[in-house]
């Protein structure tokens, strides 16, 4: 089994007790490693060490786990990073999606202008951890986690040659939940989506071997006026038959648009702000964990859950450990595999992963209905990364304008003079009008 150095930055982060019991549960596939956690809050850093620790001690992992809150020293000589922080915190986040709202737009972490927001902080980090990994670690393999997942990968295989591959359990979740939404069993079902990362459509649909269609037709016509089924899952249904596809969840935000915004505008608090109150909740279940004889996180407690950023663990064991476990990645468009999308634009697709690297299945061209709304997020994604990596307000405002949530240049321009003003300590000068 693959014994490697991994360094996982946003160690100190609510999901990174979740993600090091992932660990510590597959610790078999990287005995002998050392994983060294990362982050800028000492104090929470610390925390999540000492669990960490006591966890991998009960239950006899054979993992070396140590803190640091030095970035650069943390990644030397390191096999693989695990990037997985958020620039800004959730206070960022509540910017992100409180702001736009003032201008009639939709708030959101990844998609909009909170997406896009995010990925320029995401990213003036992302560049200053590959100038380390240049000097202390060259031969390091992000795997990364952190949103936007596909404009941070745009922006680093466009710009270095350092191996990078973005990771979301999407393409394997969306259809999930719109199969047990509609009383049907995803086991038996054989759905493959492609497309741009949270921006995804199924090309092939299938159940029991026969086309999905007319039982999702079935199920929006038993559904379509019933009160009991949530409102996400509904339009989704709604979605899904209407174009012929399985659609990514965040879809709705672009379809239904006027009724989401509506939603957001009449909620007393967005979902940062919700998480910002729960999140003293989930430090506090951890600290009793720490101190319990036999620690166990509680799902229902804990950010996320109990295992966190499992695909990740996944990626680097199927890599690492030579496996060629089929897994949905995000990578550029290799030889066209994805038709429809240039060869540099990093799309999300089913690849079978190995030592020798990521191999982009064989792909269907996404169906014509939903082809151009998924092409139009791929040149904005294009955009926002070449903002990111090296433009400024102008190339930002463009980026912006080319989002399919934003209605027009002055809504764009405003939105980027209030936003920008107020990230403007986790923003590179250049962005800063």
């Amino acid at each position: 089994m693959a014994r490697i150095k991994i360094a996982y930055l946003g160690g100190g982060s609510t999901r990174a007790p979740g993600t090091m019991a992932s660990f510590i549960w597959r610790a078999a596939q990287f005995a002998g490693s050392e994983i060294v956690l990362i982050d800028l809050d000492a104090e929470r850093l610390e925390l999540v060490h000492a669990l960490a620790v006591k966890m991998a001690a009960v239950e006899g992992a054979d993992l070396t786990i140590t803190a640091t809150t030095d970035r650069r020293a943390g990644v030397t000589d390191c096999d693989a990073v695990l990037s997985s922080f958020r620039p800004g915190c959730f206070e960022a986040r509540a910017l992100d999606e409180r702001i736009p709202l003032k201008h009639g737009v939709i708030g959101q972490e990844t998609q909009g202008p909170g997406g896009f927001f995010m990925a320029l902080r995401s990213i003036h980090v992302v560049k200053d951890l590959i100038n380390d990994l240049n000097q202390v670690a060259p031969k390091a393999v992000i795997f990364n986690y952190t949103n936007p997942v596909n404009i941070v990968a745009q922006a680093v295989t466009s710009h270095t040659d350092t191996p990078l591959v973005s990771l979301c359990e999407g393409p394997i979740i969306f259809p999930e939940g719109l199969l047990r939404a509609c009383g049907l069993d995803p086991a038996r079902a054989d759905v493959v989506m492609a497309g741009v990362n949270h921006n995804c459509w199924s090309w092939r649909h299938t159940y029991d071997g026969q086309d999905l269609m007319p039982l999702l037709d079935q199920a929006w016509a038993e559904h379509r006026d019933d009160p009991a089924m949530d409102p996400v899952d509904r339009r989704l249904l709604h979605l899904a038959v209407t174009m012929r596809s399985v659609p990514a969840g965040y879809y709705q935000f672009y379809y239904f648009k006027d009724e989401v915004l509506r939603e957001q505008q009449a909620a007393p608090t967005t979902r940062a702000e919700d998480i910002l109150a729960w999140s003293p909740g989930y430090w506090a279940h951890y600290r009793e964990q720490l101190a319990a004889a036999h620690p166990r996180l509680d799902p229902a407690r804990s950010r996320g859950g109990i295992h966190e950023l499992e695909l990740a663990i996944d990626a680097m064991s199927a890599y690492y450990n030579d496996t060629g476990q089929r897994l949905p990645v995000n990578l550029p468009n290799r030889d066209g595999a994805l038709p429809g999308f240039d060869n540099d634009t990093v799309v999300e697709v089913w690849c079978r992963v190995d030592r020798q690297g990521f191999h982009i299945e064989p792909q269907e061209p996404l169906p014509h209905a939903v082809r151009g709304i998924t092409q139009q997020l791929a040149e904005y994604q294009r955009l926002a990364a070449e903002a990111a990596w090296s433009g400024g307000p102008a190339d930002a405002v463009r980026a912006l304008a080319a989002n399919p949530l934003v209605p027009s240049v002055p809504v764009a321009e405003a939105l980027y003079a209030e936003m920008a003003a107020a990230h403007a300590r986790y923003l590179p000068d250049r962005l800063v009008p």
